[in-house]
């Protein structure tokens, strides 16, 4: 309707300015002509005083001989010619001889314009507002009888923005995956030559900006075949049945135009485990799903169509889903390992004036844990404090602030504490450094800081030097000591009483490792080596909320002994430690005090001892 009123609207101003042109046109450069009576008209004839007569119709224009007179006109009546009017006045013969008199027919056209237009505008304008009417209307019923399309956005083969596997760093194994369904479609009788049969589906998996679909839009650009994509929550609406239709409609189309390749995104969105919501059979995501599962291995061969998504959540998938025939391979993204993230950073560098000094291997070395859409963002960071510095190249002092910034957020330098909290501050970050500085399978502490950022009042990073896959029972232990150290240094330096709010995280992230080894991993020797507890999940609430206890009372009151017993131990280890190392502790707050932020290799300098380290990116703050 906006758009209706907004085109009548136009239709009626532009109809108002033509009309006002013609008639600034027709009447333009003339004079307005003077109304007279037929006896004045008369007089004029019989005083010799009228140069020219033009007669149109039932209209007299009168022309004096006095040129700076106003032109002259009148009205006579239709059925009387000009001739009788003359003679019914008593104009004489040597007048009407003298006279020039000119006699014009008017065009039908102009008589119909003239008499029929007044009537016929209202209702032209009547028919144009209803005709628009109409239309919309018509628009809304098209779209309420297309609301089971599923309006696919298609990729084209020149697109300018399209990507290639070139462009795609790391994730070697998932690219080998796909560039076989590319050349299977590409050359498919080499393979059916061979007696094999392309997957009907892939699934990608792996967690958020692992690059899953960034391979899709790879596959999308490779392949000279017709790509549809569409997101897994674009299939479901209000109405009861519209996701099925959708479903139906997206593979029609793509058969139509196969082999082709259909890309669902986010399937998670549809794809969850059936008979765990609150809808039931009837319920609009399990309508959507069963649609899914049928066009994929039904009772109709679904041929040359294949289906590639990607998902997050694996765990929550239906398993009729995941068997094979539908989604045949699983491709798993996993987070880059150093050489890929080496690779990640030189393609993301490119147009990005880095200067010779920035080793993109040493930032690799630094990021550990970071995902591809993580590195994209550390280096654009960077590139956005060298344009506020105002450099023409950017340095490694903008990359590795730019570390810290994506792990934990932008520095608080405003932020005014008191120079009590601020030494607070300083002994619990020393506390962490020195306790996983002599540690021997602690990660390596890269930096220390009691300036804020995000929630932190301080922190101390610390990265593995090499990328590891397992954790053993000796690093759990030193993690936990290292976890407790800013408790420890600030009960030893300012009493038991005065320990502040600064460890609560601290203390969270102690415990839940505790549990998680005791639960988990198997690494209490009263317990033995077994897992305690199920985690469920109630998918229609999305998140994880229920714990199935596969054990007794006792047990569980033996776990929470065994969790206090590691904190415990853990606790006594940074004291012992930090009572030991008290001169490295004070130097390391006063070095602090003086600078707020110290590196590695100031670090290193305090400690004065070097580190025996073994190996994800951790934080301790406070």
């Amino acid at each position: 309707m906006k758009n209706f009123f907004k085109n009548f609207l136009i239709i009626f101003l532009a109809l108002f300015l033509v009309a006002g042109v013609l008639s600034m046109v027709r009447g333009g450069g003339r004079e307005k002509p003077e109304s007279i009576s037929i006896s004045t008209l008369v007089s004029e004839i019989n005083a010799g005083a009228v140069k020219r007569i033009l007669v149109a119709g039932d209209t007299v224009r009168v022309e004096l001989k006095d040129e700076p007179a106003r032109p002259q006109t009148l009205k006579k009546e239709p059925q009387e010619s000009f001739g009788e009017l003359l003679d019914n006045y008593g104009v004489s013969a040597e007048a009407r001889r003298s006279l020039p008199v000119e006699i014009r027919d008017e065009s039908t056209a102009k008589v119909w314009a003239l008499n029929l237009l007044p009537a016929l505008l209202p209702l032209i304008l009547i028919m144009v507002f209803f005709y628009f009417m109409g239309r919309g209307m018509q628009g809304m019923s098209n779209r309420a009888l297309g609301f089971g399309s599923s309006n696919p956005r298609q990729v084209k083969p020149d697109d300018k923005d399209k990507k290639t596997f070139a462009d795609v760093a790391g994730a070697r194994e998932a690219k080998e995956e796909l560039v076989e369904i590319v050349e299977f479609l590409r050359d498919q009788k080499r393979f059916i030559a061979m007696g094999a049969k392309i997957p009907k589906g892939v699934l990608l998996m792996g967690a958020p900006g692992t690059g899953k679909t960034l391979l899709a839009k790879a596959v999308a650009g490779e392949a000279n075949v017709p790509f549809f994509h569409m997101s897994g929550s674009e299939f479901v609406e209000m109405f009861v049945g519209v996701g099925a239709s959708r479903v139906r409609d997206l593979f029609a189309k793509a058969k139509k135009a196969a082999p082709a390749i259909v890309f669902i995104d986010e399937i998670d969105a549809v794809g969850r485990r059936r008979g765990a919501g609150l809808g039931g059979g009837h319920d609009e995501r399990e309508q959507t799903l069963n649609q899914i599962l049928v066009e994929m291995d039904g009772f109709d061969p679904n041929l040359g169509v294949i289906v590639i998504a990607a998902t997050n959540r694996p765990d929550v998938l239906d398993p009729a889903l995941l068997r094979p025939g539908r989604f045949d391979r699983r491709v798993v993204i996993d987070m880059p390992d150093i050489r890929d993230r080496e690779e990640i950073l030189a393609t993301h560098a490119r147009g990005k004036p880095l200067a010779p000094a920035v080793s993109l291997r040493t930032i690799a070395e630094r990021t550990p844990g970071f995902s591809g859409a993580d590195l994209a963002n550390l280096l654009n960071e960077a590139a956005i404090l060298a344009v506020r510095r105002g450099k023409p190249q950017v340095t490694a002092a903008e990359i590795l602030p730019s570390i810290e910034k994506v792990l934990l957020g932008p520095e608080r330098k405003s932020r005014i504490i008191s120079e009590h909290e601020k030494q607070v501050t300083a002994y619990h970050e020393a506390g962490h450094a020195v306790v996983g500085y002599f540690l021997p399978h602690c990660d390596p502490v890269r930096k220390v800081s009691i300036i804020s950022r995000g929630a932190a009042g301080g922190y101390t990073l610390k990265t593995p030097s090499e990328d590891k896959h397992y954790h053993t029972l000796a690093q759990f232990r030193d993690e936990l000591a290292m976890s407790l150290g800013g408790f420890v240094a600030e009960g030893m330096i300012f009493g038991a009483e005065m320990v502040s709010t600064g460890p609560a995280n601290d203390l969270k992230n102690a415990t839940k490792l505790a549990r998680d080894m005791v639960t988990r991993y198997g690494m209490s020797a009263e317990l033995g080596p077994r897992t305690f507890g199920e985690h469920e999940e109630l998918v229609f609430l999305g998140r994880e909320i229920h714990e199935e206890r596969d054990y007794s009372d006792k047990t569980a009151e033996a776990i929470d002994g065994e969790i206090k017993r590691l904190i415990a131990e853990a606790e006594a280890a940074a004291r012992r430690l930090l009572t030991e190392r008290r001169q490295q502790l004070e130097a390391l707050v006063a070095v602090l005090l003086q600078k707020e932020t110290i590196e590695q290799q100031e670090i290193e300098a305090v400690m004065g001892e070097p580190q025996r380290k073994e190996t994800a990116v951790s934080v301790s703050g406070s």
